[in-house]
């Protein structure tokens, strides 16, 4: 009785703790934030910028409500495709992480070419997937995955394969498979990996999915954030088009954060948050 009445008081403890740091966080957060925004307006002032050039923060916020609802559509069609990238990215990565776990040759003739992924400039793979897969939310979800699959992949892989030697020869001596040793040792062991490159690729989502709208809009009346960027740039609506940015960042901030509740929720008997 007593032993769990300290541990109930040390579990108050660190949520206090916890609640504390949130608060700091938030409070440093919003004072820099203050700052920035000071001295951006400062900075217009001064130099007397013309709106075209950089609009106040407040001009800003005017055009962000005065597009509220383009803007909306927007983060809702470009969240949808991050959202669906980063899912398939997911899936797709695991599964070719444990590919990769099994076998050495398999790595040294495949990992290859998902590194290949990373490194060739995504605007440069846009325009071909564009006239494989047209104008469609399907190339935004293509280009998403193709921008999130590195990071999940190096994760996962690497944590399959750090598992301890001693477990291992374990399992080993009590004859489990393969099969059987990935499922129970390697694969809840790669798990904080996971969420690692799913963070990771939390932000690259947002920003796969932007990037390739930019080049989807130009054939249709597809209205991601990426088109709105593009055809403000184009009209000098230089407050809306840091309205967009503004919105494309929140976006990124709200997937991260989704995320970091799966692990803290879901996934917090494997992940120490």
């Amino acid at each position: 009785m007593r032993e769990r009445g300290v541990a109930g008081a040390d579990v108050i403890g660190r949520s206090k703790r916890m609640f504390r740091e949130v608060i700091l966080s938030i409070a440093l957060v919003g004072l820099v934030a203050i700052g920035g925004l000071a001295v951006w307006e400062w900075v217009v002032w001064q130099f007397e910028l013309p709106k075209a050039l950089l609009p106040t923060p407040r001009q800003c916020v005017a055009a962000a409500i005065e597009e509220r609802d383009a803007l909306w559509r927007g983060a809702l069609s470009t969240g949808a495709a991050a959202i669906s990238g980063l899912l398939a990215a997911i899936l797709i990565g695991s599964v070719l992480a444990m590919l990769f776990s099994q076998s050495r040759k398999i790595r040294l003739a495949f990992f290859p070419y998902v590194i290949l992924l990373q490194t060739v400039p995504i605007v440069a793979i846009a325009p071909l997937l564009i006239i494989w897969s047209g104008y469609t939310f399907r190339t935004v979800v293509i280009v998403t995955v193709i921008v999130c699959l590195f990071p999940v992949v190096n994760g996962v892989t690497t944590g399959l394969l750090a598992i301890d030697r001693d477990t291992s020869d374990l399992f080993r001596l009590y004859g489990a498979g393969r099969l059987k040793t990935l499922k129970s040792l390697q694969i809840p062991s790669a798990v904080s990996n996971l969420v690692l490159g799913a963070k990771t690729s939390a932000g690259l989502a947002v920003i796969g999915a932007i990037v390739a709208e930019f080049f989807v809009g130009n054939g249709t009346s597809y209205d991601g954030l990426g088109t709105l960027m593009t055809g403000w740039q184009a009209l000098t609506k230089t407050d809306a088009l840091i309205a967009a940015l503004f919105a494309s960042a929140l976006l990124g901030l709200a997937l991260f954060g989704l995320v970091q509740l799966i692990a803290a929720t879901l996934l917090r008997r494997w992940v120490a948050t």
